[in-house]
């Protein structure tokens, strides 16, 4: 296995676009590593990203944040101008693993793993994020919700590296939460993860509103008959109720380990009613 650490995200796209056999992108390594050393993947090249510039960096932009692709969520974590307009995302990425693990795994890691029950996806999604995909034929930036294809497979193609993620600016009252269910503790894999972002009016109605779901599909769900069930409501009773049964409805799960298909489909509406409402509280406070 051959290992290369390139100091220009040039050098990166050049190296993994002249690749010959299987290539991969280390940024924290908390999947990558793991899959090495149980034996179920044996890369021919191996591109470290963590030296390019900007890569570690979460920088300020036209309102919002740039979040580099080896920023760890310890890191997302203590900043508190990323935390306090989305905390709903740094939340989710604070689900990632253990306290050791905080210190290293990524937002783009995690993306790009392409597992359905990724804790940050669905959080980034709610939040309109995107990233910006760097390859042979220049630069180009996508939502978060189109870059997997299944799991463990993503859109992207060959030569490309997502270099960031990009949170958007926001109103006074508008706020995000993410919630999921795991069945044992703190570090396993989610059987419904919910995100929930919302934008409030002057009345404290909402204005607009986003929701996803993930460990229930292939991919992380976006769900449009959820957001607008919560449009135009202040969260009363029956708005709840019409969330939680287009989120249950969306759903498209599988039988596993962690649960049977109408398990998740009953949780999915029980936490999309959860993260909505702490998603409300928090724009509320932010008036």
């Amino acid at each position: 296995m051959r290992y290369e650490a390139p100091t220009s995200i040039e050098a990166a796209v050049g190296l993994l676009a002249d690749a010959e056999g299987l290539a991969k992108v280390l940024a924290g390594g908390t999947d990558l590593l793991v899959q090495l050393r149980s034996g179920r993947m044996e890369p021919d090249l191996v591109i470290d990203i963590k030296r390019i510039q900007g890569m570690r960096d979460i920088r300020e932009e036209e309102g919002g944040y740039r979040i580099g692709a080896a920023v760890s969520g310890a890191e997302m974590s203590e900043h508190e101008g990323l935390s306090a307009l989305w905390p709903g995302v740094v939340e989710a990425a604070g689900l990632i693993g253990s306290t050791q693990v905080q210190g290293r795994a990524t937002l783009v890691g995690n993306l790009c793993n392409a597992s359905p029950a990724a804790d940050s996806v669905p959080a980034m999604v709610a939040a309109a994020a995107t990233v910006r995909v760097v390859g042979p034929d220049g630069a180009r930036d996508l939502p978060v919700e189109s870059v997997n294809a299944g799991p463990g497979k993503t859109n992207l193609k060959k030569g490309e590296i997502v270099e960031s993620v990009f949170l958007p600016a926001r109103p006074a009252k508008a706020s995000d939460a993410y919630l999921r269910f795991i069945p044992r503790t703190e570090m396993d894999i989610a059987v419904v993860g919910v995100g929930v972002s919302l934008e409030l009016d002057g009345a404290g109605a909402v204005s607009a509103a986003r929701v996803s779901l993930g460990a229930v599909a292939p991919t992380v769900l976006l769900v449009e008959d959820a957001a607008q069930a919560l449009i135009g409501s202040t969260l009363e009773e029956a708005a709840l109720e019409k969330l939680a049964a287009a989120a249950s409805a969306a759903c498209k799960p599988i039988d596993d380990k962690r649960g049977t298909v109408e398990y998740r489909v009953k949780v999915a509406g029980v936490l999309a009613r959860r993260a909505a409402t702490i998603a409300y509280e928090r724009a509320q406070a932010r008036a």
